[in-house]
């Protein structure tokens, strides 16, 4: 049965090792802020921090993490992701809202690395993470404004 840290707490999961991350943190464990989007890693819903890093948790095995740290949206916590969450409040990013937990774990794990990005530096680390309502824009704006403030 494998043991997956989750958000700083460690679970035994009954399931298969080959079962995708995404389904045993919806399913197993009832954390729904992950979404499922497109099931092949192209959407970037199910986006969720594996050792501090963005990652596709539909296409994650939970074979593969059993040892590793995993942290969804329901427990991002710091500087980092209090000013991103500050900044998609303040510029009212969110439309529908299906995408954002994704966009928000990519950009959190963005300014953790890099805490003055370029637009071409946002392009690139939210490259992938679709959102149909294409607030595109509020994103790239509240990356800055997150930056800035972190500054």
């Amino acid at each position: 049965m494998p043991k997956l840290t989750v958000n700083g707490r460690t679970f035994e999961v009954d399931a298969d090792p080959e079962m995708p991350l995404l389904w045993a943190i919806r399913d197993h464990l009832n954390l729904t802020g992950t979404k499922y989007g497109c099931g092949i890693a192209q959407c970037g819903a199910c986006t969720v921090h594996i050792d501090g890093q963005p990652t596709r948790s539909c296409q994650t095995r939970i074979g593969d993490v059993a040892e590793a740290r995993i942290t969804t949206i329901e427990g991002v916590s710091g500087r980092v992701a209090e000013a991103v969450q500050a900044a998609w409040r303040n510029l009212d990013v969110v439309q529908c809202g299906y995408c954002q937990s994704g966009q928000i774990m990519s950009a959190i794990g963005l300014l953790s690395e890099n805490k003055t990005p370029s637009d071409a530096d946002i392009d690139s680390a939210m490259d992938g993470n679709i959102c149909r309502c294409g607030t595109y824009q509020r994103i790239r704006a509240a990356i800055h404004d997150a930056a800035r403030s972190l500054a």
